[in-house]
């Protein structure tokens, strides 16, 4: 399953610039650029909750699963 993002939506949304953001979460600026365009494909929950709370919104507003999230495998 691929992991979208809309983490440049909600910075751009919030005026902020990709270096403006990596100093807010402390992360490097090389980490908000792969997050971006889609080589960082798994941040981690701590990075994921960090952006969640910068910008007010729910883990899942910046990242979501491709066609089979919300899908339930059935036994």
């Amino acid at each position: 399953m691929k992991l979208y993002n809309r983490v440049r939506e909600f910075r751009i949304g919030h005026g902020l610039s990709q270096k403006d953001l990596a100093q807010a979460i402390d992360v490097n600026l090389r980490t908000i650029s792969q997050i971006e365009s889609g080589r960082h494909i798994n941040p981690s929950l701590n990075l994921a909750l960090k952006m969640a709370r910068l910008f007010n919104v729910p883990v899942e507003e910046l990242f979501r699963l491709d066609d089979y999230a919300g899908k339930v495998d059935k036994y």
